[in-house]
Parts: structure tokens; C-alpha cells; sequence
């Protein structure tokens, strides 16, 4: 037996970046109300439209404003869980994320230097970087792949992008 299709008055769930596309269309259409009528203010005078039109332009005015802070609202909420997700990423593509076209060198690095373990630790040395204490007291630490990439991606700038804080260097064979 076939199954039925579904009712009319069924919702589908919208994601959150679907949702955010919906909003921003909508409030778009409300943006050209409102430039049409502020480039056509004689329909707001007007004794046929005036009244009419005047409604019109307020009742855009008004959900515009109520749009822009559902959209502020869903453009937040995106952030976030954008932002979990990048402190959640393994170590390669934290690493990729944060080095962009230096990523092969960093990671090489830093498999050199820990194996991509964000837990290494070598006597002061921790991390994928195996920075130590004076570099994480400058650079930052954590216990995320991100933080730590972050960190030593900072250290790699201010040391001239050369590598020549770490003992081991892009040249270096993976193994």
C-alpha cells in the first residue's frame, strides 16, 4: 500500500542558515517598500494612496525592525556552533584551518613534534607544538587542537615564520 503524501499544513524544519536565508530575503523585500516609498514620497501625500501608503511604509518600518533582531538572533546562534565546531576539529584540519598555506609545514611540525597528540607533553614541552612554558605564558595554550594551533601560529609569526623555534622542521620526514 503506497503511503499517503503529506498534508498541506505540515512544516518542514528549516536549519538554521536556511532559516537565516528566509529572513534576509524577506527582509530585503521590506528594504524595497521602504526605498519606494522614501523615492516616491508623493504616494505618501496623495489623497487616493496617501493613507494606504502610509500604512504600508510603517507596517514595512515596523517588521524590518523585528526582522533585523531575529536575524542578529540566528546570525549569533550560526557563530556559535560554527565556533564549537572549529574547537572540536581534529588536529590536521585545526591545524590547515589556522596555518592556511602553511598547513603542510605545520603539520609536519607538528607531527614531528607530538604526533598530533594535542596531550603531548615532553618535561615542559605540551601540545602539538611542544611549546613551553615561556612560549604558552606569551602564545596561549588549551586543550583543544584550535587553541593550541592558534597559539603556535602566533609564535610562528612573531618568530619570522621561519620555523626556527621548533627542533623540528617541515624538512623533515613524516614517519
Amino acid at each position: 500500500m503506497p503511503t499517503p503524501p503529506p498534508a498541506k499544513h505540515e512544516r518542514t524544519t528549516m536549519t538554521l542558515d536556511e532559516r537565516l536565508e528566509h529572513k534576509l530575503a524577506v527582509a530585503r523585500k521590506y528594504r524595497g517598500t521602504i526605498t519606494f516609498f522614501k523615492t516616491h514620497r508623493w504616494l505618501l501625500s496623495s489623497e487616493e494612496s496617501g493613507q494606504g501608503a502610509s500604512t504600508a511604509l510603517r507596517r514595512a518600518e515596523s517588521r524590518l525592525t523585528e526582522l533585523s533582531k531575529t536575524i542578529r538572533v540566528l546570525r549569533t546562534a550560526i557563530e556559535k556552533r560554527e565556533a564549537r565546531s572549529r574547537a572540536s576539529a581534529s588536529p590536521r584540519a585545526a591545524i590547515c584551518d589556522v596555518f592556511g598555506r602553511y598547513c603542510r609545514e605545520a603539520i609536519t611540525v607538528a607531527w614531528c613534534e607530538s604526533r598530533l597528540a594535542t596531550t603531548a607533553q615532553n618535561g615542559q614541552y605540551l601540545g602539538l607544538f611542544q611549546m613551553g612554558s615561556s612560549e604558552r605564558r606569551l602564545f596561549g595554550h588549551g586543550s583543544t587542537a584550535r587553541a593550541q594551533a592558534e597559539a603556535a601560529h602566533t609564535y610562528f609569526v612573531r618568530s619570522g615564520r621561519d620555523w626556527s623555534p621548533w627542533s623540528c622542521k617541515p624538512g623533515y620526514a613524516m614517519s
